[in-house]
């Protein structure tokens, strides 16, 4: 991952927003006709993990969750952000 995208990603995740990124996640998955438990076992994350970033109870997932779970959806990490 470059450094500016890198960058972008913290920027964006540490600002606060109405859409939150759990809900982007979440949407996506649905479109993707995912359950919780595949997309956890797909990006190789806890899913307990997943359940607390699509409640939005974690605001400011790790960049290295993001990144598992935007490669499990098959979309960009931006796509993810809010």
């Amino acid at each position: 991952m470059s450094k500016i995208i890198f960058l972008i990603i913290i920027v964006k995740l540490g600002k606060s927003s109405r859409i939150m990124i759990g809900d982007n996640i979440k949407r996506l998955r649905k479109k993707k006709e995912l359950s919780q438990d595949n997309l956890a076992r797909k990006a190789g994350i806890p899913y307990a993990t997943l359940i607390k970033i699509e409640s939005n109870i974690v605001k400011k997932p790790s960049v290295q969750n993001v990144a598992k779970i935007a490669k499990a959806l098959d979309v960009k990490i931006e796509d993810l952000l809010p």
